[in-house]
């Protein structure tokens, strides 16, 4: 049976302000409070909710038959609690229904797997742990912010304990093969891989609304009919895409609403199902590994990293941001830590591309790339100087690697600690429920020696009051 995986992204990007040069060492606040609270009100008002709502009435309407899966970015969850909470909310009423799965990703959306495998790790774990506060599962599969992948970056994930990850199923990496299988990592065979289907997933995403486009008018039986007539043994669809393509890329108006409710009934009908990404990770077994030594991602034609490390004005911000993630790790700071995530966000660095592209990039306030590239190099100039500030470069390698270990050593310990106290509670639940249940107590009989005694007793001093 052929089974569908329907998969929505939502992040949220943390606008920055306009940042002078001379605003370095006066003013340690980045961002621009208006736009931020603007832009979410503005994307939840006409996408998130009328999707949302959308997607939780098609869960009621078929029941278990229909599912659907979300990875949110720790930034963009912070944007949602501040300005649009009721996205939240609608997002844990569908949880409640058991039809929804939610995944990890990099807390901060940044591009920390392409350069420090140790914060890319804390970054995973940040995002898994606000996961598991917000809907009470922790996730069990992965993605990296924009798909991003590659073999090592697999290799990664599956040391983190993740059963599976999603990418791209970009041509230059499939060749002949088909994105309608599971892989899994060739460093890591234990992590399975689903693959995008980038033409069912752009059709919806990007092309929907263009009535210059050969499919146009597309229709929900029309779609479901073509992914009913691939060969029999292409079992997995994988349609992926961001949330806001529901009512922003696509207007509401464009009926991509009345589109994707028509899509289980009328795949019920094709006798196509729909699963989450860890149902089928459990239920299917890998075809084969997938081989992808350089690293690809779902941005423009060529699907690799060139849109946020294409030239040298971006390479230049990127290796002088994660220049200090070492530091980093060691820093108890909460706002250092704030600014540490929304600085790694990877649209600061596509803010910067010089590359063209056919999906429209919006700068915001920034004119070009190069004047993206000054606004955050002066923002980072004074980030950088505050964390010298907290932790001097005069400090030698070896003192801060110490530093590093001794936190390390500090957070396996408690790991370890947490894991025994874990299974300390189990076994005295098991304990507690295997003791027999406590009879009542009756009060004892007195036995036959004592009553001798107390009646003998009784007639002495009775005898004695006679005389």
């Amino acid at each position: 049976m052929k089974t569908i995986c329907l998969y929505f992204e939502i992040h949220q990007i943390i606008h920055l302000k306009r940042y002078r040069f001379f605003d370095i060492g006066t003013d340690h606040y980045y961002y621009d409070d208006y736009e931020n609270e603007r832009s979410i009100t503005d994307i939840a008002e006409r996408s998130y909710m009328p999707a949302l709502n959308t997607l939780h009435d098609m869960i009621k309407e078929n029941g278990k038959f229909f599912k659907v899966a979300f990875s949110l970015s720790g930034t963009g969850i912070e944007q949602l609690e501040l300005h649009a909470p009721q996205v939240i909310e609608k997002l844990q009423e569908m949880n409640d229904t058991g039809c929804v799965e939610f995944l990890a990703e990099p807390y901060s959306h940044g591009l920390s797997s392409l350069a420090n495998p140790e914060t890319f790790a804390l970054d995973v774990k940040k995002q898994a742990a606000k996961i598991e506060e917000l809907f009470g599962r922790k996730p069990t599969v992965a993605r990296n912010s924009s798909l991003i992948y590659s073999d090592d970056i697999g290799a990664q994930i599956a040391a983190l304990g993740f059963k599976g990850m999603l990418t791209e199923g970009a041509k230059h990496v499939l060749g002949w093969k088909s994105p309608h299988y599971l892989y899994h990592c060739n460093q890591a065979p234990n992590l399975k891989l689903l693959l995008r289907d980038i033409e069912l997933s752009d059709d919806i995403s990007l092309r929907f609304n263009n009535s210059e486009w050969d499919g146009y008018p597309l229709f929900a039986d029309a779609y479901i009919d073509r992914i009913a007539r691939m060969p029999e043994e292409e079992q997995i669809i994988n349609i992926f895409m961001e949330l806001s393509a529901l009512g922003i890329a696509q207007p509401l108006s464009s009926n991509i609403l009345d589109f994707i409710r028509a899509l289980p009934a009328c795949a019920k009908a094709k006798g196509i199902n729909f699963m989450t990404p860890t149902e089928i990770c459990k239920a299917c077994k890998s075809v084969s590994q997938l081989d992808v030594p350089d690293t690809l991602s779902w941005v423009d034609e060529e699907r690799d990293v060139s849109s946020w490390l294409g030239n040298a004005m971006q390479h230049e911000a990127f290796n002088k941001l994660y220049s200090v993630a070492d530091r980093l790790r060691i820093a108890d700071d909460p706002r250092i830590n704030q600014d540490w995530d929304y600085l790694q966000a990877s649209n600061n660095f596509r803010f910067m591309t010089t590359k063209p592209s056919n999906v429209g990039l919006d700068r915001g306030i920034y004119s070009g790339p190069f004047d993206a590239f000054t606004n955050y190099m002066n923002i980072l100039g004074d980030f950088i100087n505050r964390v010298n500030a907290l932790y001097p470069l005069d400090i030698d390698n070896d003192e801060l690697e110490s530093l590093l270990t001794t936190i390390k050593n500090q957070g396996d310990e408690i790991e370890m600690k947490d894991k025994e106290i874990t299974r300390l509670k189990a076994r005295l639940e098991k304990l507690e429920s295997s003791k027999p249940a406590k009879a009542e107590k009756k009060p004892a009989e007195k036995k036959p020696a004592v009553k001798k005694a107390l009646a003998k007793k009784t007639a002495t001093k009775k005898a004695g009051e006679k005389k």
